[in-house]
Order: C-alpha cells, then structure tokens, then sequence
C-alpha cells in the first residue's frame, strides 16, 4: 500500500484558494467633512499571528520605516480530521481515457477521495477601529455561514469539486498596553473550517478490447475436448473506451483439444 509516490497539491489548492479570497480587501479612510484622503490595499500573507505581534514588540518605533504596517492581514492552518459523514463508496473508481496519441489505449483509474475538514484561522489586524471593522464587514456578509469555491480538485482526471468554507466563530482582542511609545493592534480572528478530498494514487492500465473464452468437456481427461469458443469485440474496432459503442459476440464450435496461443494467436496442439 505505502511506498508509492504521488502528491496532488490539494491541500495546496484549498490553501491559495482560501487566501485568494482576501487578497483584495481595500479600506479608505476620510476626513471630518466626508473627504476621502487615503485608498490603500490591504496586504495579505501566509503565517501565524504571533509573527506579526513579535515584529510590533520589537519594533515599537513609529517613524522607523522597517516597522511592519497596519492594517494586514494573516492567515494559517490548523487540523486536519476526517469527516466520516461524507464517507464514499470506497470501492467505486473515477475512470479518464488517456488523450494523447502514446497513451490512446490506456485508461486511468483511481479509487473514490477521502473526507477531510481543515481549520484555517483568519487574522485582521489594523491599529485603529475604523480599519479593522472595514475589513471584517467586507468579509463576513459573505459567510451565511458558509462559502463555496470550486476548485481543480484532480486535473489529471478532470475532476472538479465544490469546496464548502464555514465561519465558525469571529473574536475581538485589543492588543494595547504600555506608553504612548508602543503600538496597537486591534485583531479580528475569524475561524474557518475546510471541507475537501484527498485522493490517492493513479492507475494506468490498457483498455481490453477483446475477451475471449474456450469451453471444454471431460475435463477430468488428459486430452478434454474443446466444444464452443465465445468472443465479444467493440463495434467498430476502433472504439475508445469513452465512445459510445456497441459489441460483436461471436461463438465458434469445435470437436479437438487444441488450446490457444496467445503469442502466436492461433490454436495449437497440447504439447
């Protein structure tokens, strides 16, 4: 079972799915009349929230240009835990005719995905209220509770899949404390759950076009005499496994006990 290499990115994929969402939260900010005198992007990176934090610790100067900004947000993944309620068939296979001209009589074959839910946690920091609550009301109209994204779950097989993303909880925290020297964050942390499949490996076989089968009597004899060969072919011959087809049965009748080669694929005498 172990030993096979394959990696299909889907964990990947939910991931950049998920931050693409965020990555184009834009606040403004106005003066006392109503004027707005600033438009900024909201920047968006991958990485737990305690990063951030120790970088404005250590950093508390407002004029220094390295300090990190605000607002930003930030996001990271949590656990992953398998959701037995959306158990599949685990027999049951996705099949996908190979397309290019090397490859046209084989077939991929791959067994039904695994259930998992993956916690992502959501971070909007800014240093005022005004900020942090522009970014939370352009996200959470959005989540009643849940949102769906569609993502290329499988290319190779040309899957695709629906990704559910559930808000669970949103909290509050104002992380001010100290002088006037040092900065403030406010933090909005927006809990989600993932639900999505893992798939495993990709089988390639060839694609059976012709089954044939040889009936003999006596059996228990050392020269059992063949009686009806039974043959089933697609029609037309040069069908691919996804065309829609039919089949030529064939049955033939003998009265010898020869028995057929398949290297050579004619009947030969038992040696």
């Amino acid at each position: 079972m172990l030993g096979q290499q394959f990696y299909h990115e889907t964990v990947r994929n939910v991931i950049v799915a998920f931050g693409t969402m965020f990555n184009n939260i834009q606040i403004v900010r106005k003066n006392n009349t109503g004027s707005v005198i600033q438009s900024m992007k909201v920047p968006l990176a991958y990485g737990p929230k305690q990063k951030y934090l120790t970088r404005l610790d250590s950093d508390p100067s407002l004029a220094n240009s390295t300090a990190i900004t605000l607002p930003r947000l930030g996001f990271e993944i949590g656990a992953l835990t398998y959701d037995s309620a959306r158990k599949l068939n685990r027999v049951q296979k996705f099949k996908k005719v190979k397309t290019s001209v090397d490859d046209a009589n084989k077939l991929d074959t791959q067994y039904m995905p695994v259930p998992y839910n993956m916690e992502i946690t959501l971070y909007a920091m800014a240093k005022n209220s005004d900020d942090a609550l522009q970014i939370v009301e352009q996200i959470l109209p959005y989540f009643q509770p849940d949102y769906t994204l569609t993502i290329n779950d499988m290319a190779d097989m040309g899957i695709k899949r629906d990704v559910p993303i559930i808000l669970n909880s949103v909290t509050y925290e104002d992380n001010y404390a100290g002088d006037f020297t040092s900065r403030r964050a406010i933090i909005y942390t927006l809990a989600f759950t993932t639900k999505f499949y893992l798939y495993g490996p990709v089988t390639s076989s060839k694609v059976i076009k012709t089954v044939q089968v040889d009936q003999y009597a006596n059996l228990p004899a050392v020269e059992p005499t063949r009686e009806q060969r039974y043959s089933v072919a697609p029609n037309p011959a040069s069908a691919d496994a996804d065309d829609d087809f039919g089949f030529s049965e064939t049955s033939s009748f003998f009265e010898d006990a020869k028995n057929f080669d398949e290297k050579t694929g004619t009947d030969i005498n038992k040696p």
